[in-house]
């Protein structure tokens, strides 16, 4: 898209100060007489928003700059002016905001969704694929999927869990602990430890009641315990406690819980304090409560680092030190998110996370340890009545910590970004490594293929099947998908796979 394609965006712009007019208003008033409702433009001869040619489908922080600058300073030579004496910076963005929005509702008008021909088949850029029923009966809302030699662990955000096994009866399994449910709240991750075979280990993470105050409040827990496998039921014992907030810290709401668990696949620690323990990653939400994912003497908002235990490892970046002094969370890896919902490692040993944004600017990250990701002093997105936010430059929002890390991807509007896996095995060798991000409000599974810290390729695999709630990578290389509305689980197979 060339830069000269914004000259008439203000031709019909007010002088006067816009004060605080909804994005929607501001583009209905000042805009759409030369660029149209949907930005495809023609009046005053204007050129088209929308970017037929997709080319900035790979939405980052930078490939926003040219269009904030073009609506702040305008465009020598052609009729755009600049508008930094009548918008803020904050209205400014938010028309790049609406300007995305435009551009990416007429790409899914123009690119079709992946569907399956005569014979089940989709065909995507780089394999094709059947979609195969793993369970489609009794689940509620079904949240995350885990593998142990048995069979598939699906959860159920109400507070039950399931063993799906193949050619066999699916059993529910007892003993789990209570839930606190509430809106998002509830049961949600599962994974087993990577020595399951020897250890018996599962980790699950779920919101729980305040014990002060059980009827009150609620926050994510993160636990471990055993199944317990006799003749055909399975019982949920042995648990342990390795994570929960302290009790003054818990809140009311049903809103922004987070929450992945993964396993770092560095492995067992050989030496040191930590020597034959392993390292788990987890996530949680801000709970609604934005600017608390900036303070470190609150859990909200953060990513954590444990032992597979529950005990502190060495080396966490606020455990020693200064930094100790900061919080009571020791455990905490990063912070400045707002709902991450999605975690995983490649096969390079980097984690990603994808987790919402409000209206627009859901993320992808890298994740590294000790840096803030920026929520909320910055932000890609809207709010969702459609006033005006933050922007994505923390120069801009006068932010006292300028490195803030910016995300790789930003996906706007939301799909809602839930799940998240990295290809591993040989059942669809040609994505090996690449990630494929969930999408709840999108209904969609994409594919992104990340080259020294950018992405690649972006490909839509699924759309329009149901919610995507969870997306796993199985032992043998399947993919497995946790749908809600309709509450099921698919796995997509190898197309020359014969179905089970």
């Amino acid at each position: 898209m060339r830069i000269a394609s914004f000259a008439p965006l203000a031709l019909a712009l007010l002088a006067a100060p816009v004060g605080a007019q909804s994005i929607a208003t501001l583009w209905t008033n000042n805009c759409i007489s030369c660029h149209g409702e949907d930005g495809r433009g023609g009046g005053a001869g204007t050129q088209s928003l929308l970017d037929e040619q997709h080319r900035d489908w790979l939405r980052t922080a930078e490939s926003d700059r040219k269009f904030f600058k073009a609506i702040r300073e305008g465009h020598e030579g052609t009729a755009m002016p600049g508008f930094k004496e009548t918008l803020s910076d904050k209205q400014t963005y938010g028309l790049v905001v609406h300007i995305r929005e435009l551009q990416e509702r007429a790409r899914k008008r123009s690119v079709k969704a992946p569907r399956p021909d005569s014979a089940g088949v989709v065909t995507t850029q780089h394999h094709a694929y059947r979609v195969e029923d793993v369970e489609t009966k009794g689940l509620d809302v079904p949240w995350g999927i885990g593998f142990i030699p048995q069979g598939t662990l699906i959860t159920n955000r109400p507070g039950t869990m399931v063993l799906v096994r193949q050619g066999k009866p699916t059993i529910s399994i007892t003993g789990l602990p209570k839930v606190y449910e509430n809106g998002q709240g509830g049961l949600m991750d599962v994974i087993a430890h990577p020595e399951y075979a020897s250890n018996g280990w599962v980790y699950i993470s779920y919101s729980a009641s305040n014990p002060d105050a059980p009827k009150g409040s609620g926050m994510t827990h993160i636990v471990r315990g055993k199944l317990k496998f006799e003749a055909e039921t399975i019982a949920w014992t042995d648990q342990q406690i390795l994570w929960a907030p302290k009790p003054e810290h818990f809140q009311n709401g049903g809103v922004h819980f987070g929450n992945r668990i993964v396993f770092d696949p560095a492995g067992v620690v050989t030496e040191g304090p930590d020597k034959g323990k392993r390292r788990i990653f987890f996530g949680l939400g801000e709970r609604g409560r934005a600017e608390l994912a900036q303070d470190m003497g609150r859990p909200n908002g953060k990513i954590y680092r444990l032992n597979d235990d529950g005990t502190l490892p060495e080396g966490n970046p606020f455990a020693s030190g200064e930094a100790a002094a900061t919080t009571p969370y020791p455990a905490i890896w990063s912070l400045g998110h707002r709902n991450p919902q999605g975690l995983v490692f490649d096969l390079k040993g980097n984690l990603w996370d994808t987790e919402h944004g409000p209206r627009g600017g859901d993320e992808l990250n890298l994740i590294l340890k000790g840096r803030n990701y920026g929520w909320p002093v910055v932000a890609f997105s809207i709010n969702y009545n459609g006033s005006t936010l933050e922007t994505p430059w923390p120069e801009l929002e006068g932010a006292q910590d300028k490195d803030i890390a910016q995300p790789t991807l930003v996906w706007t509007p939301s799909i809602a970004a839930c799940g998240l896996a990295c290809v591993t095995g040989n059942a669809f060798p040609n994505w090996s490594g690449d990630l494929l991000a969930g999408g709840l409000a999108g209904q969609v599974v994409e594919r992104l293929r990340i080259k020294d810290g950018i992405v690649t390729e972006r490909e839509e695999i699924v759309r329009g099947t149901g919610r995507v709630r969870d997306v796993k990578t199985a032992p043998d290389g399947t993919i497995y998908i946790a749908l809600n509305d309709p509450d099921k689980v698919v796995r997509l197979i190898p197309a020359g796979e014969s179905k089970r």
